[in-house]
């Protein structure tokens, strides 16, 4: 075959096939576009619709506000209509009332001068009468009256002072034995432990070993606890014991606890220590809170604070001269009601005032206060009832007794801390303290005498009035109450009384 034929008909196939091939393309693009632009078609559909639907929706939305907002407005023109009415009607009222007081007043005015009139002759009637009376007497009214009234204040003078001196004299035979008859037989009634007071605890260990281990690497461990406890910590040649030194006992407590725990875990580092001591303290507060309210139980107190209650629990861990605070107040608290019952009164509110008395001693804030007006302060604040916390506030004679109650709180507190064994403190540790008071008085100048009282917590100074002025007197307290407080070391604290008179003696001979 021609090889030029040849190539003619491959040109001619290679045009055929192209054309058909673009014929295909262009069919498929075709079908593409118009399937593209049903989509987009049925897209535009659907997204007009939703469109639709959304202003539909907002539509709604808004004309449903309309609808609230208008019934809004009307019940407010309801409301206001209401109380528009509501104010007429008062005001109707008001004007009803005012007329009635008018009318009630021009009736009241009326009778007040019917009632003038009668009075006015009334007292004429009896000028008339008393004239005729002092006619026929021969003395005037006002003579008759005198007379008269001498005569029965006479008569009734002689007979209160018969009256009263019988009470006396049978009220001097019967009293003090009556007195001291309560008094026994409460005392008898009434019987409590005492435990001593201490400001040191000893934790005994089972070898000296564990020293090495509580005292740690250069003392860390030691000065850990100490910083988490507030206590200080002894570790010394003492055999199997270390001494636990602080005047908080519920710290020198947690502290104790907390080296029991320590010991027994063997893992002793500062993390841990400060995790025991968190973990002790809270579990000596929730013991704190629960000896308040078994306390408050066994007494049969009701309606006492939170506070008040874990403020009692506390007293388990405060003494005073070696008497438990906790078993003193309990002391006080039942000889208070069986001396009330004694006497007729409420033994319950004495009883309630017996637990409280001492309540300032253990008080979370150390107000320059004495413990007794700072005890009254609390019960005041947690809704104690007045004569509770006038007997609180009383029994130390640091306010003005109002009640019954407070003499006899007093009484018994006194009764509690004085029997023998109730406290600790020595005889002539107590002796030699009065005596260093009364003798730091006389070292001053133009001092006189001077007198310890109420167990050293008064000091009277008796100064010459030609030797110190007055304001050298306010001077010489100051100063005498600073040396004091500077010099010496007692519970509670001290009122300096300085007193200055002139005395004029002459002898009629």
């Amino acid at each position: 075959m021609n090889p030029i034929f040849v190539v003619i008909i491959g040109i001619v196939s290679l045009l055929l096939g192209g054309f058909l091939c673009y014929i295909y393309f262009r069919n498929v693009s075709s079908g593409i576009l118009k399937k593209a632009e049903e989509e987009a078609e049925v897209i535009k559909k659907n997204k007009l619709l939703e469109a639709k639907e959304k202003f539909i929706a907002l539509k709604q939305e808004h004309d449903k506000q309309i609808r609230q907002d208008e019934q809004r407005k009307q019940q407010r023109e309801q409301q206001l209509g209401q109380r528009e009415q509501q104010l007429n009607q008062r005001q109707g009222e008001l004007q009803r009332a005012q007329n009635e007081l008018n009318q009630r007043a021009q009736q009241l005015e009326q009778q007040l001068k019917a009632a003038d009139f009668k009075q006015q002759e009334i007292e004429k009637l009896h000028k008339q009468a008393q004239t005729r009376l002092e006619q026929a007497s021969g003395i005037s009214a006002e003579e008759a009256k005198k007379q008269l009234v001498e005569a029965l204040r006479d008569e009734a003078k002689t007979d209160a002072m018969a009256y009263v001196n019988e009470i006396m004299d049978d009220a001097r035979l019967t009293a003090n034995k009556e007195a001291k008859k309560i008094i026994i037989q409460t005392i008898q009634r009434i019987a409590s432990e005492t435990t001593a007071e201490n400001a040191v605890s000893v934790f005994h260990i089972d070898n000296d070993e564990v020293k090495g281990r509580i005292i740690g690497r250069e003392g860390r461990n030691i000065r850990a606890l100490e910083a988490a406890t507030g206590v200080e910590i002894v570790v010394d040649d003492t055999p199997e014991a270390i001494t636990i030194s602080g005047y908080d006992p519920v710290r020198r407590e947690i502290a104790r606890l907390s080296l029991h725990q320590l010991v027994q875990d063997g893992r002793i580092h500062p993390a841990r220590i400060e995790e025991v001591v968190a973990k002790v303290t809270k579990q000596v507060e929730d013991e704190i809170i629960e000896t308040g309210k078994r306390t408050t139980i066994d007494l049969g107190i009701h309606g006492l604070h939170p506070e008040l209650i874990r403020l009692v629990g506390k007293m388990k861990y405060r003494s005073s001269y070696g008497q438990n605070l906790l078993q003193h107040s309990r002391e006080t608290a039942n000889l208070s009601a069986v001396m009330a019952s004694e006497l007729g009164l409420n033994p319950k509110k004495a009883r309630r005032a017996g637990l409280l008395h001492d309540i300032g001693k253990v008080a979370e804030n150390e107000e320059e206060l004495p413990h007794a007006a700072l005890g009254m302060k609390i019960c005041e604040k947690y809704g104690e009832k007045p004569d509770i916390c006038n007997a609180v506030g009383a029994h130390h004679d640091e306010c003005e007794m109002e009640t019954l109650i407070a003499p006899i709180v007093q009484a018994c507190d006194a009764i509690s801390g004085a029997r023998p064994g109730a406290r600790r403190e020595i005889v002539e540790t107590y002796v030699k303290r009065l005596n260093d008071l009364e003798n730091m008085a006389m070292s001053f100048p133009g001092v006189l005498k001077t007198y310890a009282l109420q167990a050293g917590r008064e000091l009277r100074v008796i100064v010459g009035a030609d030797r110190i002025s007055d304001k050298d007197t306010e001077l010489l307290s100051f100063d005498l109450a600073k040396r004091i407080q500077d010099e010496m070391t007692y519970p509670g604290q001290i009122k300096v009384t300085v007193i200055r008179e002139t005395r004029a003696i002459n002898y009629a001979k």
